[in-house]
């Protein structure tokens, strides 16, 4: 099947070479050095990350379409918001809707082992691979609050991720003469992003990056979280001042709630 998905986004990317770095369940994702407007004599070595979504087999073609178009849109819409705002987001380059393809700039970093630097693969390196105590080091605190601060920021601007999970949190160096250790976090893939302003929404995004921390780094989630929270209350600050805590509390209070309905629902299985 996935060979089969990779030749249609070929058949619509002719004379683009295209190498896969992920598939998720709505899109694959690609990398490339070719800028689709550039000619070929001012083409550089650029990276470029295209994300492709596939057509869904199971619905109407017509309803499928239309879905491919309005996600498509929509997430391209929210990137470029984010971007005027300052937050740290990949930079479109350019959008080909009905056929369901976002470029955009290069964002992270591509590992020896063909994964990129997302939250989750760091992490795993410090809990598994690095010094002892690392995980739970300064600079893994700075990281962590970061993340939060960049979605307090999100959540200020009643932008809603979606999906939270530590592979759509990104690292990377912004400066080439930065250490190993000094990486920022970018928020990625807003295919289920969406503008909300209610704190249940906000809270909801909270907690799917909660649980995803659970699943992942069980031994120090709890840590991880603590420091996420703290930035997040940090980026409602920066943001709005005495309205940002105000509705951080809000969130944060709707966020104990969600908790609670979470436990019941693994209780009554």
């Amino acid at each position: 099947m996935a060979s089969h998905i990779i030749a249609q986004a070929q058949a619509y990317l002719p004379n683009i070479p295209l190498t896969m770095v992920s598939q998720g369940a709505e899109a694959l994702v690609f990398t490339t050095t070719t800028h689709p407007c550039l000619p070929v004599s001012e083409q550089t070595d650029t990276t470029y990350i295209i994300k492709y979504r596939p057509s869904k087999p199971y619905r109407h073609p017509k309803l499928d379409a239309q879905i491919t178009k309005h996600r498509t849109i929509s997430e391209a819409k929210i990137m470029h918001k984010l971007g005027q705002l300052g937050i740290r987001v990949p930079r479109l380059v350019a959008v080909d809707a009905p056929k369901g393809i976002i470029w955009m700039h290069f964002v992270g970093k591509l590992l020896a082992n063909g994964e990129m630097s997302s939250l989750k693969n760091w992490l795993w390196y410090l809990e598994r691979v690095s010094a002892p105590g690392s995980a739970t080091d300064a600079g893994t605190a700075r990281i962590l609050t970061q993340v939060g601060r960049e979605i307090g920021r999100l959540h200020m601007h009643d932008i809603v991720h979606g999906d939270l999970t530590t592979s759509n949190i990104l690292l990377e160096q912004p400066h080439t003469d930065m250490n190993d250790t000094d990486w920022e976090p970018v928020l990625i893939d807003y295919g289920l992003g969406s503008y909300s302003g209610l704190p249940e929404d906000k809270a909801v995004d909270l907690y799917v990056l909660e649980r995803a921390l659970l699943s992942t780094h069980p031994v120090f989630s709890e840590k991880y979280n603590a420091w996420v929270l703290e930035g997040y209350a940090l980026g409602h600050a920066e943001v709005g001042g005495k309205l940002g805590g105000k509705k951080c509390t809000e969130t944060l209070r709707r966020l104990d709630e969600v908790r609670m309905r979470g436990r019941k629902r693994s209780l009554l299985g």
